[in-house]
């Protein structure tokens, strides 16, 4: 039990799926044979339009084009624009490609074109980023760079120009737009730090890709939201274990974070807590009376087999947790490790191989895994490969990544939850959702996201021991959207409720 399980299937929540830039070029190829690329331009191109045209007031506008696809789709919004009555300009970086689709869009520009300079730039109230969208890279070039830091506003197609579709880093420089208008579906650089902070107002457009490009391209990426995964309700015949028990290990210099972890189980729902302590079980007598406490050695305490979920970690010293999780471990237990369990894993990743979940912060990842040199997600997907469990990698984009490949980006959350102990009350919620039985991938991305949404209801300077009172209601909340989700829609409503982008067509 101490491994993930072996569901491994890919949940059908299409609209939730975020597809890099490279799956994004594939996609468009299979779309392409339903759909012709100059016609998914088109559709692209007059979504930009709109959106401007709902987002300012008539203005003169600069379109930067650049010389691929995503250049093409910006020849499209200019003369939509144009078609509308807005002064428009073009200025391209390079011409596109001859016989390509975007160089046929930009041969149906008729309007004015000026040079690609900072003065342009400068005298325009608009510039419509449509140089390289979310497929660059490398780092752009210092002239272009100059020319977009010379825009007065800005908005993006697809991603503005610089930021790494696949892993939100800005490559040298990206402006800030104040929009970005993208296709289809959402690529991780879109919900990724730092990219995200420089879209601005997202927003979303259904250019006509047909449903079969997701049973050709294998995304293995979504963005954390109820639908990919469903969490248990209540039911007429439940009972305090078919709910799920949690067992905390209690350390004996640092009572309150197992105390954290073990509040957020009882209020996420899990049936029974219990605080498996030992000498140091006088520490928590005094306690929630609804939280047994458990003086035993660890050894006979595991011979209850109803005690499937374990937590190792919070507030336990590297001796504790030494004496503690490889025992765990050896007995088949499904192991949440955290906090404590970091220090003594400390380059020494192997020692983790066995447990289910873990939930490092930033830091405390570095210091077992090493600093991420490919961005958040590759990194987080690389550790749970190489120890065999699900790794949940906290942060503002917190990632969820499964030994699998799969893997979910979470936005649904808020500044409030930076706050000692917030962790705690993380595993906690994540150790109730096992506990009920849930997959350790579903079970950490829907902790992950229920935790947000506590922390949105706690309000703006909560501390952690505040949390605990939302996490029914957030949890409820959790349900009734997933089975919104799951309940049939018609077509035409699957691709409305997500940001997403397109890629270079």
């Amino acid at each position: 039990m101490g491994q993930p399980q072996s569901k491994s299937e890919c949940p059908p929540a299409t609209a939730l799926l975020l597809p890099d830039p490279a799956e994004m070029a594939l996609i468009d190829r299979a779309g392409s044979r339903t759909v012709p690329v100059r016609d998914l331009m088109e559709h692209a191109g007059r979504a930009v339009a709109r959106a401007v045209m709902r987002h300012v007031a008539p203005c003169r506008v600069l379109v930067l084009c650049g010389p691929g696809n995503n250049g093409g789709d910006g020849y499209v919004a200019a003369r939509r624009l144009a078609q509308a009555g807005w002064p428009v300009a073009v200025a391209a970086l390079a011409p596109p490609r001859a016989g390509g689709d975007a160089a046929a869009a930009a041969a149906e520009w008729q309007g004015p074109r000026v040079a690609f300079t900072v003065e342009e730039a400068a005298r325009a109230d608009l510039v419509i980023d449509a140089v390289f969208g979310a497929g660059l890279s490398r780092a752009i070039e210092p002239d272009l760079a100059a020319v977009l830091a010379a825009a007065r506003r800005v908005v993006a197609v697809d991603m503005p120009s610089g930021i790494d579709g696949a892993t939100g880093c800005v490559l040298g420089y990206a402006p800030s737009a104040e929009m970005t208008v993208t296709f289809v579906r959402a690529k991780p650089g879109h919900l990724l730090l730092p990219g995200r902070e420089r879209l601005g107002r997202l927003v979303v457009a259904d250019i006509g890709m047909p449903d079969t490009v997701w049973d050709v391209v294998p995304v293995r990426t979504w963005r954390n939201a109820p639908g990919l995964w469903q969490v248990p309700g209540q039911t007429v015949d439940s009972h305090k274990y078919a709910r799920g028990v949690v067992s905390i290990c209690g350390g004996g210099t640092m009572p309150g974070a197992a105390r954290l972890a073990a509040g957020a189980a009882r209020m996420a729902g899990a049936g029974l807590v219990r605080l498996a302590a030992g000498p140091a079980a006088g520490l928590y007598r005094m306690t929630e009376p609804g939280l047994i406490v458990d003086d035993g050695d660890l050894s006979g305490l595991l011979e209850d087999r109803r005690r499937t979920v374990w937590v190792c970690g919070p507030g336990l010293t590297e001796d504790e947790v030494g004496r503690a999780l490889p025992a765990l471990v050896k007995a088949g237990r499904m192991v949440l490790a955290d906090a404590g369990a970091f220090a003594w894993a400390a380059g020494q990743p192997e020692r983790l191989v066995g447990v289910g979940v873990i939930t490092p912060h930033e830091g405390e990842f570095a210091r077992v895994f090493g600093a991420p040199v490919t961005g958040r997600l590759e990194a987080a997907r690389a550790a749970a490969r190489r120890i065999g469990a699900v790794v949940v990698l906290k942060g503002p984009d917190t990632v969820i990544a499964a030994p699998d490949g799969r893997a979910a980006i979470n936005d649904h959350a808020t500044a409030a939850l930076a706050t000692a102990g917030s962790g705690d009350t993380l595993t906690g919620i994540i150790a109730a959702l096992l506990a009920a039985g849930m997959e350790s991938w579903h079970a950490a991305c829907a902790g992950v996201w229920i935790h947000g949404e506590a922390g949105m209801r706690a309000g703006p300077w909560p501390v952690a021991e505040q949390f605990d009172r939302h996490l029914g209601a957030a949890r409820a909340r959790a349900v009734s959207l997933g089975l919104e989700e799951a309940a049939p829609r018609g077509a035409d409503s699957r691709h409305c409720r997500l940001a997403g982008s397109g890629g270079v067509r």
